[in-house]
């Protein structure tokens, strides 16, 4: 899991996860997201909003306040991004 700040009027650039999928919770802000094959489709998320991302989709995050940080949880099930765990 990671917090992530998109910045005022930000957007991160076109990507994709390959292999894994992505499940964001937008804490704060109103972030619109463009996706599939050539960003053809979109959606708006506002504060408590959640979005599940598929494995291999591209998307870009475009945060729509033009003065105030969008703030997210995100989640991903990629292995390679999970740390050490914990044993009892």
């Amino acid at each position: 899991m990671n917090l992530i700040v998109i910045p005022p009027a930000g957007a991160a650039e076109p990507h994709l996860h390959k292999g894994y999928e992505t499940a964001i919770y937008l804490l704060k802000g109103r972030v619109a997201t463009r996706y599939g094959h050539e960003l053809e489709k979109s959606i708006i998320c506002q504060e408590g909003d959640f979005i599940l991302i598929k494995p291999d989709v591209p998307h870009q995050p475009i945060n729509l306040d033009p003065t105030k940080p969008a703030l997210a949880i995100v989640a991903r099930n990629d292995p390679n991004e999970q740390g050490e765990r914990c044993a009892l």
